[in-house]
């Protein structure tokens, strides 16, 4: 490759270029990280209300969930519970009398993902709660607010600034950790770049290009997460 001509020709979105497989790579990389993300926010949301519950047992349970998923590699979380998940299924399906089933690789992708970020999401929201003015809490229970008046009257519009700079953080994080699905053979945009670069032998050049691909993406989160930090900040005075 010693021309401009011929780099554009490998980056062609039409074959013989590698552009579109980037690009659908690209693609796949969003679609994991934001289906991992929703399920994320869901199980930190009951986990940091399971945490500040005052019971015993469950926030047992949940520091346990906490502490070994943020002990343990994301590489071998995934791993171990893509293929122990699998093969936990099938046998739980083999005891009730079902054949066994192949686990979808996307379906998979997110819910591993998810599970990882459902610790680090639970931290970050067991913090913003923690935040939140006792007092506003005690004004709303006097008024005789049910839970779910308060949390969605108080305890929901006061977490959502605090956690926001957590929630970019963790967004961030899931498309790099997205790039770990390629070890159980899901093509993201990682192992898009691999394919590439092992049918053409430019390494350096799809490698790049994937790198390229991955900072316009947290360039144009980041934008994201600012205009939406402004936005439930309005009002409130600037922080320095």
């Amino acid at each position: 490759m010693n021309s401009s001509t011929s780099i554009f020709q490998l980056l062609a979105v039409s074959p013989p270029g590698w552009g579109g497989v980037l690009l659908t790579g690209a693609l796949a990389t969003l679609f994991i990280s934001f289906g991992a993300y929703l399920v994320g926010m869901a199980l930190g949301l009951f986990g940091a209300l399971g945490k500040l519950s005052g019971v015993p047992p469950v926030r047992f349970a949940l520091n346990f969930y906490t502490t070994v998923v943020r002990a343990v590699p994301e590489l071998v979380l995934i791993v171990a519970l893509y293929y122990a998940g699998t093969d936990g299924l099938n046998r739980a399906l083999s005891w009730a009398g079902i054949g066994p089933i192949e686990v979808n690789g996307l379906v998979a992708a997110i819910a591993v993902l998810g599970f990882v970020q459902g610790a680090y999401m639970t931290e970050v929201l067991r913090g913003a709660i923690l935040s939140i003015p006792a007092g506003q809490l005690e004004a709303a229970k006097a008024f005789g607010m049910r839970p779910t008046l308060r949390f969605r009257r108080i305890i929901l519009p006061s977490l959502i600034p605090n956690a926001l700079p957590g929630f970019a953080n963790l967004w961030l994080s899931v498309i790099k950790d997205s790039a770990l699905i390629a070890v159980v053979g899901y093509q993201e945009l990682a192992l898009a770049a691999r394919v590439a670069a092992s049918n053409t032998k430019q390494y350096m050049l799809f490698f790049l290009a994937a790198a390229m691909l991955y900072l316009a993406i947290t360039i144009i989160s980041n934008l994201l997460f600012s205009a939406l930090e402004a936005h439930f900040r309005r009002g409130q005075r600037p922080i320095h």
